[in-house]
């Protein structure tokens, strides 16, 4: 890929929605294969990827593959046959977070790194571009300045997410779901702690915040920072979803496809990654999907809200509040615009008097009369009354989370992708000749023996000629120009054109296969890794890791934290969120504050869910978190027969 191309990258939880990601405008889709993905209910058979990548690849549009979970060495030998038959099924690259792949006999597929190695500075991001990734997903956490730092020193492709749900922990770094319940985050099985509600309390007890899900994040999006990216270096714009629905792709990746498609229009010299234009039956909008609220994160550096502390829910968007309840129903009156039409089905929500958020789904809406202001009254029925209606009171602010007129859209055919090409009809001794050029400079050439008849009415058969060759609309292309070389407009039948231009059309799709190049696989240098020892963090899992790290000039080598190695309290989840700060708690935030006596510390807090209890310590030089914990006894002897299938020990032993 050159660095001037900007790739859209969708996620797929299946092959229809990657197709779809596709005809809505992605330059690329990464989907998980049968096994190793890192979603552990978004797995998809070699057949169903091959299906998506031929259709991709009509586009000039790639599909990679996740295989990014860490292994023991009993999966490496079924992991590297996945690999060869994801190649034959030609994906185009593999998103990797294991190194000791790169150990194996493996294919020449070009290799990504994944999120899960937690790439967040110079050093590293050199390195792994040296030993053969051409890809690299940054850390969510990086500011603009770091993302460019990491620009200067690296010339592989940078990614980074754009939108969508954001782990609270650096990527790679959360053991806590693992410690919990033996279910690891590395291994595609999160159980997703972060979203969990919690008491913080004070190291004398006190508690600061009562049962608030202060791990779990508003969700990504970086909607209006597109071009201060790109200006940073970042050249593939990622959306979060493997485990989403098609309407969320469908709409998100129509979202950022109109916006970097603004862009593209304003610079040309930046160009797309695939080939083909995009139209849709609606209108993008990421409010209409599930969301937490939206945060850029810390693209502009540390912001206060960023958290969905009140509910990991879906909150939705605000349309009017509380006139009357009932027994069955409640009297809403909205603003009466008709994004606030409400529909059988639409699912509503509004937050009771001890702030959680409680649904409503709508069994009847009917609008019962126009109020001041053009505001509309609504009677709504919920589907179930005792427990929808309990804590509803009038002047409640009421929102929409689901819009079923919004799905039903979407639920339909909304895209339209079409590759522009050049038609040339010229003559031939004995006939004609049509000759396709599509947007890439692919070229095709049919011919076809007629009888050139002089036309009785020469601008009607012009006319006619332009029709029938312009006919592409079941194809994937459209007319950018239509040129008649002719000595006159012949009157020709409408089927030898038709059957001229579908000759000529299919002759392209040929000429496109023939010209597609797989993305190569990058030469790996002489490389050494940035520091010579690695804790639990670098999650090495099995033997073939320790021998690449250790090739890499690395001496001291732990084992990965699901090795069930590291004993007492240890760091569950380091992570760039602090909560001290969220809740204004933060030293920094108290310099030159008039009225603070003494200085406040940061000093530990405790996170506390039912029996479960986490300690929360502040590194405030780095600006970190870091939440401790230990792991349980009862999940070790859970994962009994796991650990003695798991990796060959490497215990902290010099090389």
């Amino acid at each position: 890929m050159q660095n001037h191309q900007l790739e859209l990258l969708a996620p797929a939880r299946d092959a229809d929605i990657g197709i779809e990601a596709v005809n809505h405008g992605a330059d690329a889709v990464y989907i998980g294969g049968p096994s190793f993905g890192a979603r552990s209910s978004a797995d998809n058979s070699v057949d169903d990827i091959a299906r998506l990548v031929k259709h991709a690849h009509r586009f000039n549009a790639r599909i990679f593959a996740t295989l990014n979970t860490i292994l023991r060495d009993d999966e490496l030998e079924p992991a590297r046959k996945l690999v060869w038959q994801l190649y034959d099924a030609g994906v185009d690259a593999l998103i990797i977070q294991d190194m000791g792949l790169l150990e194996l006999d493996l294919p020449p597929i070009q290799l990504h790194a994944s999120t899960q190695t937690d790439i967040r500075t110079p050093e590293k991001a050199r390195f792994l571009q040296d030993v053969g990734l051409s890809q690299l997903v940054l850390a969510r956490e990086l500011t603009l300045e770091q993302i460019a730092a990491i620009r200067a020193q690296t010339s592989a492709t940078l990614e980074f997410f754009i939108h969508g749900a954001l782990c609270v922990a650096y990527s790679g770094q959360c053991y806590i779901s693992h410690a919990h319940t033996g279910r690891s985050a590395n291994r595609g099985d999160c159980s997703q702690a972060c979203r969990l509600p919690y008491q913080v309390a004070d190291t004398q007890g006190r508690i600061v915040a009562h049962d608030k899900h202060v791990l779990s994040l508003k969700d990504n999006n970086q909607s209006d920072n597109l071009e201060a990216l790109i200006d940073a270096g970042i050249r593939s714009f990622k959306i979060e979803g493997r485990y989403k629905d098609m309407g969320y792709v469908k709409n998100i990746t129509a979202h950022y496809r109109t916006l970097l498609d603004d862009i593209l229009a304003r610079r040309p010299e930046l160009a797309r990654a695939s080939s083909g234009e995009c139209t849709f039956t609606f209108t993008p909008d990421p409010e209409l999907n599930f969301n937490r609220g939206s945060t850029d994160y810390f693209v502009q550096g540390r912001q206060l809200d960023i958290g969905a502390f009140d509910s990991p829910k879906n909150p939705g968007q605000p349309i009017g509040f509380v006139l009357n309840v009932g027994p069955d129903w409640v009297e809403i009156e909205t603003d009466g615009v008709a994004n606030f039409l409400l529909n059988n089905g639409d699912g509503l929500c509004y937050y009771d008097l001890q702030k959680e958020l409680v649904g409503m789904a709508i069994n009847t809406a009917v609008a019962v009369g126009k109020m001041k202001g053009g505001k509309q009254r609504w009677r709504v029925q919920p589907n179930d009354p005792v427990a929808e209606l309990k804590d509803l009171l009038v002047g409640i602010e009421v929102n929409r989370n689901r819009d079923m007129s919004w799905q039903r859209t979407l639920d339909k055919k909304s895209s339209e992708r079409r590759i522009g090409i050049w038609l040339n009809l010229a003559e031939t001794a004995d006939g004609l000749a049509l000759t396709l050029t599509d947007e890439e400079g692919n070229t095709a050439h049919a011919e076809t023996l007629v009888a050139k008849e002089i036309a009785k009415d020469a601008d009607r058969a012009e006319a006619g000629l332009r029709e029938n060759l312009g006919k592409l609309g079941t194809t994937i292309y459209q007319p950018l120009d239509i040129a008649l070389n002719l000595t006159q407009p012949w009157f020709v039948p409408a089927s030898a054109i038709n059957a001229l231009r579908r000759d000529a059309v299919e002759a392209l799709e040929v000429a496109r296969r023939t010209a597609f190049q797989r993305l190569p696989r990058a030469a790996a240098l002489p490389a050494t890794y940035p520091e010579d020892s690695l804790s639990y963090l670098g999650n090495v899992f099995n033997s073939r890791a320790r021998d690449f790290y250790a090739k890499h000039g690395v001496k001291l080598i732990a084992a990965a934290y699901e090795s069930h190695e590291e004993e007492g309290e240890v760091s569950l989840m380091i992570t760039k969120h602090c909560v001290r700060y969220s809740l204004s708690l933060c030293p920094k935030q108290t310099i030159g504050v008039t009225g603070v006596h003494g200085t406040v510390r940061a000093e530990p807090l405790s996170l506390i869910n039912g029996s479960e209890k986490l300690t929360l310590r502040f590194d405030c030089k780095a600006c970190e978190m870091h939440v401790v914990g230990k792991l349980k006894r009862n999940v070790i002897n859970q994962r009994a027969q796991e650990v003695k299938t798991a990796p060959i020990r490497f215990y902290r032993t010099r090389i």
